[in-house]
Parts: C-alpha cells; structure tokens; sequence
C-alpha cells in the first residue's frame, strides 16, 4: 500500500545521537520529579494542609497520569514523535511552577493533577523513541535510559535540598529549575528521532482499555514497582520498628535500596544483551525473593539491609524492559506502552498506603510477606517480556508508523 509520507532511512551516527538526546530527555524528566519531591514539606506548609490532606493531594498526579497517559499516543499520531515529545516534555517541565503556587487543598490536588497528566504522556513518550532507539541499534538501552532518569532525580533532589537549606522560597526555586529544565529539554529534542504516522493510519483513540498484552506485561511490571515503591517508603521504618535500629541506620537502608537499583540499572543493558530479557528478570526475580526472605526473617538490621539491597538490584530493570516488551507487542505499540505505564504507575500509587494498612492490620513482617510474594511473581512471569529481545523490527511510536528525518542521512 502506498502512501505520502516520506521515507528516510537513519545513518548509525544519527541514532547513536538521538541515543544520547533521548538520555537527556530521561535525565530532564527525573530531574523534574527530584525538584518537587524535596520541597513538598514547603508545599504543604504554603498550602496549610494536614498530613492527611497532603496524602490525598499526592495521589492525584498518579490520576492524571492515569487518565492522560492514554492521549499521548494520538499525539504523536498527529504532530510526530519529535514535536510530541518536545511539547508535552514543555509542559511537563513547566508543570513544576503550578504545586508551589497552590494556596489550598483544592487548588493543590488540581496543580498536582495536571502536574501528573503532564508526567505520564511525556513518560509515554519518551519510552516510546527510547525503544525506537533500541530497535535501531538492535541492543538493549531500556535499563540505561532509566538509569539516566533516577541521576536526574538525584541532581534535581541534590538542588532542591541545597535550596530547601538555604530557605529559598519554592515559588522562586521552581519557576528557575522549571525554565532551565525547559531549555534543556528543547535542546535535547533537537536530536531525537522524528517518527512519522502513514497518512493512511488510522489514529489511535483517544480513550482505551489497554490491549490484553498490555495487561500481561503490566502485571510483571506492576510486581516490581509495587516491591519498589514498598521498600523505598518502608525499609527505614521497617528497621527502626521492626530490629529496634537507630535512625541514621535505618535511613542507611534506604540509600542502600536506592543505590542497588540505580547501580543494576546503569549496568543493566549489558546483561540483557548477554543473557536476555526473560533470563535477567527472572533471575531478578530470584534475588527480589531472597531479598525479600531476608527482611522477613531476618534477625538484625544488618541482614535486613542486605535483604533491601538484593530487592533492589532484583526489581531494577523490570520496568524498563516491560516498556521495551509493550513497545514491541501488538499493533499499537504506543497504546500498549500507555496501558503498562498507567498500571505501573498505579502500583506506585497504591503501594505505600497498602504495606501500611496490611502492617497496621498485622504487622510489617506479614506486609514484605506479600511484597517476597509479588516478587515471586517476577520468577513465574517473567516469560511474558520474550517480546523484549526486539525480536521484532518496527516503530514503537504508533502503530505501523514510517521514519521521516527533518534533517536527512
């Protein structure tokens, strides 16, 4: 069938560049989750809510990434994959002024809704050429490119503690990191590949259940950032609670879970393409498992840290190859890329407040119980994410969709 788009085919030094743009894309949104993340106390203390209010208004950038991620597909659809993503990543970086500016709870949970939606579909986005990139070096880069995004979180996070230090006010040190980070976005933009829909295409829908690959896949993923956001928020108090440790100790354990998966993601590209990606989830798995053994039975802190460490380096590189796995599954890939990121990020949102209701039920021991079984999970599923090997050759940015260079090779 023929059509009017027209058809360039990439040189290796142009996709060796749009690898480094798309980085840099990754580090730029991670940097603008460090900068919120460190002045939330600032936020709430502008806003004047409680603790309480604060949990609720937390939970809705989780729901507007869920009820936006689904439209970032049709927007590549109709302006490119180039132009999608250096607008919606615009607005996302912009997105980080509206928090500080909110003087309510009510005015809070909106800025924090568009705040999310923003977040997801440039997500979604950046995902997608990520595994456009990896299909054309034909090597995985997946686990790098989110292991580019956590040292963004950690430049921006480190930014944010040096102004929260100094009392700068949030308003001031946002609208500044918010207009940096959109520079650096365009300019990262720049390189990336611009990934063209047929003109006979039909476009995807605006709103959609995600295809049962998604689902499939989604499940895995759901696993691991259940595990992950599980150990993040409770190892310390786990610690502290649980084996009677000190303070400075406790929070040690969760640097530790941190640094393992930065760690197993930076390095987490080369092992895939030794082993494979069912392989190197699997054995992931099989690690997450004892990890989380050892925390559950664990008999001092020292060995619970360990048990914390092994979680991490088991989960790490589940998310990024269950968005290779979607971007190469069905013929929508972009759809099946939104359907996994809203089920991961939903895990991520109901994680922290479930370990707790499970552990004010029972007790914390029972709660990384179920997180040692989730991560179970990841050894029985992990078969679902063969389509991540990039068996399969083709654009991840819509489906059936043709490459047209604005600059030519």
């Amino acid at each position: 069938m023929t059509n009017d788009s027209t058809v360039t085919v990439y040189g290796t030094e142009q996709v060796k560049r749009a690898r480094i743009a798309v980085a840099a894309v990754f580090t730029v949104h991670g940097a603008v989750t460090g900068s919120f993340a460190t002045r939330v106390p600032w936020i709430q203390d502008h806003a004047g809510v409680s603790a309480g209010q604060l949990g609720l208004a937390l939970a809705f950038p989780a729901i507007g990434a869920s009820v936006a991620m689904p439209l970032a597909g049709r927007i590549s659809h109709r302006f490119g994959a180039r132009t999608a993503l250096r607008g919606l990543l615009t607005l996302w970086t912009l997105a980080l002024i509206l928090p500080a500016l909110a003087p309510n709870l009510v005015t809070l949970c909106a800025a924090l809704f568009v705040y999310g939606a923003t977040a997801g579909m440039s997500d979604v986005a950046m995902n997608a050429l990520g595994v456009e990139v990896e299909n054309r070096l034909d090597k995985s880069i997946m686990s790098g490119l989110h292991g580019m995004w956590s040292v963004g979180a950690l430049i921006g996070s480190a930014a944010g503690t040096v102004a929260a230090h100094t009392a700068t006010d949030a308003r001031t040190h946002h609208l500044v990191a918010a207009l940096v980070l959109t520079a650096l976005g365009l300019i990262a933009c720049r390189n990336v590949l611009d990934i063209q829909s047929r003109t006979d295409e039909e476009p995807p829908p605006r709103f959609t259940l995600p295809p049962k690959s998604a689902l499939v896949i989604g499940a895995v993923g759901f696993c691991a950032v259940f595990a992950e956001g599980a150990s993040l928020d409770w190892s310390a108090v786990y610690l502290r609670d649980v084996l009677d440790s000190s303070d400075g100790l406790a929070a040690a354990s969760t640097t530790a879970f941190a640094l393992m998966m930065a760690v197993a993601r930076i390095a987490g590209d080369r092992i895939v393409d030794r082993f494979g990606a069912v392989r190197t989830v699997r054995t992931g798995g099989v690690m997450a498992t004892a990890g989380g053994l050892l925390v559950v039975f664990s008999p001092s802190p020292a060995v619970a840290m360990c048990g914390f460490g092994l979680l991490g380096l088991g989960v790490a590189v589940v998310v990024p190859l269950a968005f290779a796995a979607a971007g190469r599954s069905g013929p929508n890939p972009s759809q099946a890329i939104a359907g996994v990121a809203t089920i991961t990020y939903t895990s991520g949102l109901i994680a922290p407040s479930a370990i707790g209701s499970l552990a004010e039920a029972t007790s914390l021991v029972v709660s990384f119980g179920v997180v040692t079984v989730l991560a179970l999970g990841l050894v029985l599923g992990a078969g679902v994410l063969r389509s991540a090997d990039r068996k399969v050759t083709g654009s991840a940015v819509g489906g059936g969709t043709t490459a047209k260079s604005a600059t030519g090779s």
